[in-house]
C-alpha cells in the first residue's frame, strides 16, 4: 500500500470537485479524504495500490467537467492504514 497528499489549485471549488473526487476514489478502491481549503484549493489524502493511485492522480489533474485544474502538487506519504472508505472531510 502507498499513499499521497495532494493540493489541487485552480477553479476547483463550487464545481462539485469533492463530490466527483469521492466517487472516483471509491470506484478505484482508494481510501482517504478530500476537503476544501479556505484559500480556494482542494486537498486530498489517498491510500491504495500504486496503479490505483497513479490513475487517480491523473484523474485529479484533469478534474471533473466544470473544473479548471491549474496544478496538482503531489507528495508521497507513508500510508496510515486507518481509513475504511473515501469521504469528504470538513
Amino acid at each position: 500500500m502507498k499513499a499521497f497528499f495532494a493540493r489541487i489549485t485552480g477553479r476547483v471549488q463550487g464545481v462539485g470537485f469533492r463530490y466527483y473526487t469521492v466517487n472516483e476514489a471509491r470506484r478505484r478502491g482508494i481510501k482517504g479524504w478530500v476537503r476544501n481549503t479556505r484559500g480556494g484549493d482542494v486537498e486530498v489524502w489517498a491510500e491504495g495500490g500504486e496503479e490505483q493511485l497513479n490513475g487517480f492522480a491523473q484523474w485529479l489533474a484533469a478534474g471533473p467537467a466544470g473544473a479548471r485544474v491549474e496544478e496538482v502538487e503531489r507528495r508521497d506519504q507513508l500510508p496510515r492504514g486507518i481509513f475504511r472508505d473515501f469521504g469528504v472531510e470538513y
